[in-house]
């Protein structure tokens, strides 16, 4: 189905000529092609003559992921699939530079009146160094990344990925962009009856998309959104405050955090793990268990480990590393989470994964409140099976409890 709705305005969202919005528009519409149109065409292309030749020649058919990339990307549908795939994503930032470098001094001083505004706190440190594998390359393909500043209190990536980051989900994150927090709000509703955290931490909140829904949630919460990025902290803010939320935010390295210990009843993130490192990942999940309270929890959410998934899915979602600039896609979910989080202290029977369904799959089938009658029904029989949508409709999270008596 044809999707329709889209992005709710606030005052720091980048504004759009009619020119612009038509380039959004259809560079939104390329890569649902793409994920639509050309995606579902690769199993056959698999099954039917790739994995029929592999077999030919070796005796077998593919074991895992790398084999199946092997045999698939000599063909031409994969490459023809391949590479509108990333034309499609580099599209989508280049359809949205313009709006924001035509605004950008508007919306500086756009965020400095909402953050001078706001009753909550905004933390910077201007010696602050971001780690390597955020800045060593333009993650998503975004240009300039999560941290880059090209002038002082520069908000440029961050009013790029606000706009950016709706297109690339083709909008079906929700009119908020606020689907991934909004999932695991439900989740701990349901599963969490009773849990009512006095202190709450979103890891890696970029621009505060995923974060607001927790106060939401949780009005009494002092509540805390943290990234490695400059501009992206200082725009959370600003959007936060636009939007009438009393949210925290500050420019923090999940791995070592200013917080002291025991300070949060909650520690989420939404889609950071696999934008950090092998070496980093460790640290987080440690930190996570200091930050923590007695019988705090911790909530990442991401996709599957590979070991939850076929080969042909693991092959699907790997192109993500291979071709969007997310070198630890992959990597991590290779790790054994379970054992990291043990590792860290956590209870072997307090860590598991589960899935929160996602909140716009559920308002469609339910026609639950906070998405419009138009969003419900254009996402109703949407299948998300592909980039950062996990496999039928739901996120996975890794959920652990710090003991109640250490």
């Amino acid at each position: 189905m044809l999707n329709t709705f889209q992005q709710a305005p606030h005052p720091m969202l980048p504004k759009s000529t009619h020119d612009e919005a038509s380039r959004q528009e259809f560079s939104k519409s390329l890569k649902q092609f793409v994920q639509q149109g050309l995606l579902p065409g690769l199993q056959p292309v698999f099954t039917q003559r790739a994995s029929k030749a592999f077999e030919q020649e070796h005796g077998r058919a593919p074991r895992d992921r790398r084999e199946i990339r092997k045999v698939m990307e000599p063909d031409l549908y994969f490459q023809h699939y391949a590479a509108l795939n990333r034309i499609a994503q580099e599209m989508l930032w280049n359809s949205v530079i313009d709006s924001v470098e035509r605004q950008l001094p508007e919306l500086i001083d756009s965020a400095r009146s909402w953050s001078a505004a706001a009753k909550s706190e905004l933390r910077m440190d201007p010696s602050f160094v971001p780690p390597k594998y955020v800045t060593a390359l333009d993650i998503h393909c975004m240009p300039g990344g999560y941290a880059s500043e090209v002038t002082a209190d520069d908000v440029s990536v961050a009013a790029l990925y606000d706009r950016g980051a709706y297109l690339y989900g083709m909008g079906f994150a929700g009119p908020l962009n606020d689907d991934m927090g909004r999932s695991v709000c439900n989740y701990v509703q349901r599963q969490l009856p009773g849990f009512k955290p006095r202190r709450i931490l979103d890891m890696g909140c970029t621009v505060g998309h995923s974060t607001l829904p927790y106060k939401t949630l949780f009005p009494d919460a002092e509540v805390w959104g943290i990234d490695v990025g400059g501009p992206v902290v200082r725009y959370a803010h600003a959007r936060a405050a636009a939007l009438g939320v009393d949210v925290n935010f500050a420019q923090m390295n999940a791995e070592a955090t200013d917080f002291d210990d025991g300070y949060f009843d909650l520690i989420v993130s939404h889609i950071m793990m696999h934008e950090t490192s092998g070496k980093a990942m460790p640290r987080i999940v440690r930190e996570c268990h200091r930050l923590l309270s007695p019988g705090g929890y911790v909530i990442h959410a991401d996709l599957p480990p590979f070991d939850l998934m076929s080969p042909f899915t693991q092959f699907i979602l790997d192109n993500e590393t291979w071709y969007n600039n997310e070198p630890f896609w992959g990597a991590m979910r290779e790790i054994d989470q379970i054992k990291l989080a043990v590792d860290a202290g956590f209870p072997a029977d307090s860590v598991a994964f589960a899935t929160a369904p996602m909140a716009i799959m559920e308002s469609a089938a339910q026609g639950a409140a906070g998405y419009t009658d138009a969003s419900a029904s254009a996402v109703a029989d949407r299948e998300f099976n592909a980039g950062e949508f996990a496999p039928g409709g739901g996120w996975e999270v890794l959920i652990a409890r710090k003991a109640v008596q250490a």
